[in-house]
């Protein structure tokens, strides 16, 4: 004889109950201490402590003796100065298992009026908010929504207008265990993980900077072919003493929060690799100081300690680039749908197309509207936030290896 079906968990009767004040020890132990003697089951508590104000949010089953539930919540809250309000009605949140996605806001400053609009364009989809956390408050600011209900499309295209007219960064990913997976991380160098552009670097002492800037913006731009470009401003180095190679890798500037990424990420077992259209003599080396797994770049020739002024070998370009990605990719035992791919240029598109997350970041405006989501801030540890790893998590972890991190800005 088979037992009965129980009631619907959606359609069961529920009490929403929130408490907000000065928060202080003791307050979620009170709560569940006075909820412990109606007989109620707990299904879902939210809490979070802005500034010392606590907002805790417990779900809980409807008790049979739910104004003396009631009561005991008041006295309780009348005890630690605190407000307390309970709602009755229906379910949890069950139903919100589709459509879920994390939506990062990055602003810097990040304005009341982005996230107005931001929250406005989400609920034009028809979505909900489900869940705020701050990611990072400096040098950015960095807010992760969790979000149900609408379509991934819909939310990046609603998104992707806003943050262009608010001048703020948006990414739109799918929720779900992927987020937590080891990843492989495939960067671009110049403009990207350093300041500037090698060949340029190399171009100055052969007086030709001028000439080979002018080609770099064109062919960054997509209004060259990178090849013919590549060879183009090769070709000026033609005498260029081999060791100005060492010159300029000693004189290399990383980007603002390029070590700080790097060095997260491998804590967490993420693997690197870095996809140039600059030279194998630099890139090798940057790796090697980094820690970075996987390199391809472009081989110069060197004939009598000098440069010829030619490329040994094929040009890595951009379908260079992707395939390069696809191989390492490959090789670390991690799927394409696991691979973040960051750049700045033309030459990077189909690499960001190929990776299971394409970020523009600080690109020409031809790769922000190809790419999954940009970023537009100066600063490459931006990107740790889109992975669900907040700026206190990563000052821990420094301070826990003994890693000074820059003080936070008196405000």
């Amino acid at each position: 004889m088979s037992a009965e079906p129980g009631p619907d968990p959606l359609e069961r009767p529920t009490l929403l109950v929130t408490l907000t004040g000065v928060d202080r020890p003791g307050v979620v132990m009170r709560v569940f201490e006075a909820a412990s003697r109606s007989g109620v089951d707990v299904l879902d508590i939210e809490q979070v402590v802005l500034r010392g104000t606590l907002v805790l949010g417990v779900l809980l089953t409807s008790p049979r003796d739910e104004k003396g539930l009631v009561t005991a919540l008041e006295h309780v809250a009348d005890e630690l100065g605190m407000a307390v309000d309970v709602v009755r009605g229906t379910g949890d949140n069950a139903d919100r298992t589709s459509g879920r996605f994390h939506v990062t806001v990055i602003g810097a400053p990040l304005r009341p009026t982005a996230m107005a609009a931001v929250a406005g364009r989400i609920a034009d989809t028809g979505a909900n908010i489900d869940r705020i956390v701050r990611m990072a408050r400096y040098p950015v600011t960095a807010i992760d929504l969790d979000v149900s209900g609408a379509p991934g499309q819909m939310l990046r295209s609603a998104l992707a207008a806003e943050a262009v007219a608010r001048q703020i960064d948006i990414a739109v990913q799918p929720a779900g265990i992927l987020r937590h997976a080891q990843r492989l991380i495939v960067m671009d160098v110049d403009s990207t993980l350093v300041q500037g552009e090698v060949i340029e670097m190399l171009a100055s002492h052969a007086g030709y900077l001028g000439q080979v800037r002018e080609v770099t913006e064109r062919a960054m731009a997509g209004e060259l072919d990178f090849e013919e470009s590549l060879r183009a401003r090769v070709s000026l180095l033609r005498g260029v003493p081999a060791s100005a190679l060492d010159d300029v890798h000693a004189s290399l500037v990383y980007t603002p929060g390029a070590r700080t990424m790097i060095r997260t990420l491998l804590r967490l077992g993420y693997r690197f690799a870095l996809v140039s259209g600059g030279f194998t003599h630099v890139i090798k080396r940057i790796a090697r100081d980094l820690g970075v797994h996987y390199y391809a770049a472009n081989e110069l020739e060197v004939i009598d300690g000098r440069l010829t002024g030619q490329v040994v070998g094929d040009v890595l370009d951009r379908a260079g680039k992707a395939t390069a990605l696809r191989r390492f990719a490959q090789q670390a035992g991690i799927g394409l749908p696991s691979t973040i791919a960051i750049g700045d240029g033309a030459n990077d598109l189909d690499m960001l197309a190929a990776a299971g997350l394409g970020v523009a970041f600080n690109a020409q405006p031809v790769v922000r509207a190809a790419a999954d989501t940009s970023v537009t801030v100066p600063y490459l540890d931006t990107i740790i936030y889109l992975l669900g790893i907040t700026r206190e998590e990563v000052e821990a972890a420094d301070a826990d290896a003994g890693v000074a991190t820059p003080a936070p800005p008196v405000t």
